[in-house]
């Protein structure tokens, strides 16, 4: 027995082109969705940095507590505090 093997050279020229066309295509979609992301991952950056900076500035010009607010709980205590204890507590809460 022979084994015969034929080949079919015959290239459909439509077919090529709408290969072509559709490889394009996919090119554009994929270079798209990269920018995409690359887009949003830069702006979340930069939403976080500056956000970040705001919130800093204003937890310095606005501290939640000041040592004259604790002071005013001491006393509501009954408690006469001193400088040391004040300090304390504001270094406690990471203020001081």
């Amino acid at each position: 027995q022979v084994l015969r093997v034929e080949f079919n050279h015959r290239i459909d020229y439509n077919d090529f082109i709408s290969k072509q066309i559709g490889s394009i295509h996919m090119t554009q979609f994929w270079s798209s969705l990269l920018w995409f992301v690359l887009g949003g991952a830069v702006g979340a950056l930069l939403g976080f940095y500056f956000t970040r900076k705001a919130f800093e500035k204003q937890l310095k010009e606005n501290p939640p507590i000041t040592e004259k607010q604790i002071r005013a709980m001491f006393m509501q205590m009954g408690r006469k505090p001193s400088e040391a204890q004040i300090k304390a507590v504001m270094k406690s809460m990471g203020q001081g």
